[in-house]
């Protein structure tokens, strides 16, 4: 009965049609007479649809939360079941709904990430307990509903214009955009029909003009971002050419027409073929990789179907929402007219999500239902620094978010005037701001533009811009850009930190909990013939120079900096007897970010130069909650006082054994963050570039000793909250309460 109330409800086309089609089944599988729905619109619940209370009451019967038993019911959260609903202190009449035959009462809020989405009734005549089956199967029901009825819910209001809705999903490039939408699902569908040619050679001959058109389409956008110097980037197209190649979908594509079939067909069966492969693996990130596929057959069927390259030109800046983005979409799109983009599918570390933060667009992935809503052309506020999308805002809402771009924009300027001032606090402290980097574009502009150095390269960038593992003489050119773009600053590079969250398309691991599982580190230790090319090429990169420092991810015990630096003395060793000559040992680090290394960091100290404090995934340790995760997303607090206790511990032991310390963790680039860890101790803080110009000139407004004294105060608090009340306060009573993001 469940299934089928569930995937009835799940076909509706429409919020109405849907819980009609609720009601009259659950009053039929409850053998009861009356079932009826309200659903929270702007805090008061509304009467949606009913099969036993008069029809004409469906949206005129509406109560605040504080009345009637089914105001309890969204207030508690919690059912209840009553015998005889009249004598209940909180029961109300309502005359329009001719409810006075019913006693016995039985209601269970339907709730969605912890957001009461409106509340389901049954009712009948007779005085009677509903039995905890009865209750059991109601609530049952409306937690599966729950996720549905949000969907349509949310569908069913944004067709009101004058309605604003707000959309969720997942940052993937920080910012602030409001443009009109741009719908693009316009793609040509991969299902062509299946049609045999007459003349193989002549239908031979088309595909290979149309793959060649292709390829020189790739070409021509690869080579643009290599002349801009994003060798990374470029590497994504280079890769969606190699496909084209006689050895790969190419290949398969001419072998279906040599056995009859028309070009257009052959590269349909193909890629449907390999797509539903890739489907089935359970690996998300090699599911991830049949959206590669996918594009790449629809670049062929546009040749094929509609020869020429898709100019995409509008005539005001968009903000770009589709279900999937592809990279040659982004890159041919012209720059000064995307000013978003918003798509269904996809994850922060998909090719896409990569080039928009490349590009420096705002973007958020994996907002659910944002096709099911008719949003092109309609007017949307993205704030994708908080994943949120605003559809339809209303006058005053797009008046307040133009009202803080304009105040961003002058409060950047303000910001990026003292940023080749060195960041000095009132009473004299010197903090040294790093940067965090992956991408090789900007890094040259950016490190000119007052960094101390770069505080966290992430090697694992290049590795996934590639279909396999890159070579030596490969990585040795990437880290040797980096190093040059650093001038003669420190640039400490992170080993290959991959797993978890950041796969390898072309390296599959298969976990229950990527979070707890073969990552950073250990995968590296487990894969010496990997990890000796990757230490020989940063040793080679760094040469005679004491420029470069290596950091080493996810370490959770001594064994492993001692295997580490076992292979790096082997990759020394053989080094210099090859080059004959003698190359600079590099300083070694280790990355906090396992809790049980807060504990270690006396041993630790015996064994490396220093520590980088990675306080997302150490919170994400502490506190036991997956960050990627939206159910348990809202626990995730990097100002959780436990959280704050352990960052201080941990600097003061360092300190206490002569260990260099720094941060690299989205919290050093916070106002509020980057307060606290200097209050601490902390002195090296690493952070995006979008936020070096930022806290540069918070810190050169405040004193070690006032922050000392706050420290105090905060580290007393019993939650996040009160910890962020406090800091918000601190800025006030220094005029600098303008400093915290919009």
């Amino acid at each position: 009965m469940l299934r089928d109330i569930t995937q009835a409800v799940a076909r509706a086309n429409s919020l109405e049609s849907a819980l009609n089609i609720l009601v009259s089944q659950t009053r039929i599988a409850m053998a009861t007479h009356c079932c009826s729905i309200y659903i929270l619109e702007q805090q008061n619940l509304v009467l949606s649809a009913t099969e036993g209370l008069e029809k004409s009451a469906v949206g005129r019967v509406s109560m605040p939360l504080s009345e009637g038993l089914v105001g309890l019911v969204a207030q508690r959260e919690e059912a209840v079941n009553l015998a005889d609903a009249r004598i209940h202190p909180r029961f109300k009449l309502f005359p329009e709904a001719v409810e006075e035959e019913y006693r016995a009462f039985l209601a269970v809020p339907i709730i969605f990430q912890k957001l009461v989405v409106g509340v389901i009734v049954v009712q009948q005549p007779e005085a009677r307990q509903f039995s905890e089956n009865e209750e059991a199967f109601l609530m049952t029901l409306a937690a599966q509903l729950a996720v549905v009825i949000r969907s349509l819910k949310h569908k069913a209001a944004i067709t009101n214009v004058q309605h604003q809705v707000v959309f969720s999903g997942v940052t993937a490039s920080s910012g602030i955009a409001i443009a009109h939408g741009l719908v693009l699902g316009g793609t040509i569908s991969l299902e062509q029909p299946e049609l045999h040619c007459a003349d193989i050679e002549s239908e031979l001959r088309r595909l290979k003009h149309a793959m060649q058109r292709c390829s020189d389409m790739l070409s021509s956008i690869s080579q643009r971002f290599e002349r801009e110097k994003s060798a990374d980037v470029a590497s994504i197209f280079t890769a969606f050419q190699l496909l084209l190649d006689e050895s790969s979908l190419g290949g398969e594509y001419a072998r279906e027409v040599a056995l009859g079939w028309q070009p257009e067909s052959a590269v349909s069966r193909v890629s449907l073929r390999y797509i539903e492969q890739f489907l089935a693996m359970e690996d998300p990130y090699l599911k991830e990789r049949a959206s590669d596929i996918r594009e790449l057959g629809q670049k062929v069927l546009r040749q094929l179907i509609e020869p020429g390259r898709l100019e995409v030109d509008p005539d005001k800046p968009v903000i770009l929402v589709a279900k999937e983005v592809d990279a040659t979409l982004l890159a041919e799109f012209p720059r000064q007219k995307l000013a978003g983009i918003v798509t269904e599918r996809g994850g922060v570390n998909a090719h896409a999500a990569i080039l928009a933060r490349a590009l420096g667009v705002p973007a958020i992935v994996g907002t659910e239902d944002i096709l099911s809503a008719d949003i092109d052309q309609k007017l949307l506020v993205l704030n994708a620094t908080r994943g949120q999308l605003l559809v339809s805002p209303s006058p005053a809402v797009i008046e307040e978010y133009q009202l803080l771009l304009d105040a961003d924009v002058e409060k950047q300027k303000q910001f990026s005037a003292e940023l080749s001032l060195p960041s000095i606090t009132t009473d004299g402290q010197r903090i040294q701001l790093y940067l965090n980097a992956g991408l090789l574009s900007g890094i040259a502009s950016e490190i000119a533009e007052g960094a101390d150095g770069i505080g966290l390269y992430r090697t694992e960038i290049p590795f996934m811009l590639h279909q396999r593992f890159p070579s030596e003489s490969e990585q040795i050119n990437v880290y040797r850009q980096v190093l040059s773009a650093a001038g003669d600053r420190p640039v400490v590079m992170r080993t290959l930190d991959v797993g978890g969250d950041k796969p390898l398309p072309y390296f599959p691991i298969k976990e229950d909990n990527p979070f707890l599982g073969w990552r950073g580190i250990r995968l590296s230790l487990d894969h010496p013939e990997l990890f000796l090319v990757q230490l020989r090429a940063m040793l080679q990169a760094g040469g005679k120079s004491n420029q470069l420092q290596i950091l080493l991810p996810m370490v959770s015990n001594l064994d492993e900096i001692d295997q580490t630096l076992a292979y790096l003395e082997q990759a020394f060793t053989e080094l210099s007897r090859e080059l004959n000559t003698i190359l600079v040992r590099p300083k070694v680090g280790v990355m906090l970010e396992v809790p049980a290394l807060l504990y270690q960091l006396q041993d630790v100290a015996k064994r490396v130069d220093f520590v980088s404090v990675g306080s997302n995934d150490l919170t994400q340790y502490l506190l036991a909650v997956d960050r990627n995760n939206p159910s348990v997303s809202s626990l995730f607090d990097s100002y959780h006082p436990g959280i704050l206790r352990a960052l201080k511990m941990a600097v003061d032991d360092c300190k206490h054994y002569d260990l260099d310390v720094s941060v690299c963790g989205e919290l050093a680039g916070e106002p509020y963050g980057a307060l606290l860890l200097v209050a601490m101790g902390y002195h090296k803080l690493s952070m995006n570039q979008a936020s070096l110009a930022r806290i540069n000139y918070l810190l050169r407004r405040v004193s070690q000793q006032d922050l000392s004294e706050l420290l105090i105060v905060v580290l007393s608090q019993c939650n996040g909250q009160q910890v962020r009340t406090l800091l918000a306060n601190f800025l006030q009573q220094h005029g600098l309460e303008d400093l915290v993001n919009p």
